[in-house]
């Protein structure tokens, strides 16, 4: 999939040829070039990047200089292209908008993670993702350090309000996770609570795996551990109101999980550049 979105992104930016290149750039011109990090951040993307620059020309030389996953400081050198100019700098944006996006998920789940490093809270991710990149995001979040939560509707049924507006009671509802468990005995049942009523409610279920808390205050996300006691199998996850603020507080709470929209559809792109030096 990754593969099939690198050649559609340079169709998109090189069309029927880089013009740029092709009239101001000689054809026989040898460069050297290194992608350098300008901020602070958490590398995600790196082999996507060198995937583009070979894609447009196999012949270029690619040194990757890190590994997804390290925090690296302003200034520090991530990948080493030498070859035809004319070809690094037509796979260059393609390249960068790649490691820019996803270093930048990355780098913000860093952030939430290490806020709630000292609790037992995971930081969880959404399918609030950028269409066609979910798995490249959602890539970027674990490399940040952060949780991966379902990768789509397949793999978790995850009923909330408009679920239950469409359906009528506890019994119904159990019905439904009974006939799920029964005939997809790999897939987890998570239920959305808006109320501490409704959390007491889903407790006694059979089958519930997850109870999402939903926009629930501090007191409340409180009062629904308590409520949970010693029913570990039963994860609480906080969702709603989330940003770099409020994390450490909801963490404290003591929930398993927090959902965090933002990790994908908000972070800001990494500033990385692509900067060319002498040759020998």
């Amino acid at each position: 999939m990754s593969h099939e979105l690198i050649m559609m992104a340079l169709e998109e930016d090189i069309g029927e040829g880089d013009v740029t290149s092709e009239y101001f750039v000689s054809e026989d011109r040898v460069a050297r070039a290194f992608v350098t990090v300008r901020k602070d951040g958490v590398v995600s993307g790196i082999g996507l990047a060198a995937e583009v620059f070979h894609e447009v020309d196999p012949n270029l030389e690619i040194q990757v200089m890190v590994e997804d996953g390290s925090k690296v400081g302003a200034g520090a050198m991530l990948m080493r292209v030498e070859g035809k100019a004319r070809s690094i700098l037509t796979a260059e944006r393609t390249a960068l908008n790649f490691l820019q996006r996803l270093s930048g998920v990355a780098t913000l789940t860093s952030r939430y993670v290490d806020l709630v490093k000292h609790t037992r809270a995971k930081i969880l991710d959404t399918r609030k993702t950028t269409p066609g990149y979910r798995a490249l995001e959602k890539k970027a979040v674990a490399d940040g350090g952060g949780t991966n939560h379902r990768m789509g509707l397949f793999d978790r049924a995850m009923v909330k309000d408009n679920h239950l507006a469409a359906e009528g009671g506890l019994e119904a509802l159990q019905q439904a996770i009974h006939l799920v468990k029964m005939e997809k005995p790999h897939v987890e049942v998570e239920l959305e609570a808006d109320r501490l009523d409704q959390v007491a409610d889903f407790l006694r279920l059979d089958g519930v795996d997850y109870i999402l808390l939903d926009n629930m205050s501090l007191e409340e996300l409180r009062d629904a551990g308590e409520m949970r006691g010693e029913n570990h199998r039963v994860r609480l996850e906080a969702s709603g109101g989330v940003n770099l603020e409020t994390v450490v507080a909801i963490a404290e709470t003591e929930v398993n999980f927090i959902s965090v929209g933002a990790l994908t559809h908000s972070a800001p792109a990494l500033d990385i550049g692509l900067d060319f030096v002498d040759l020998e």
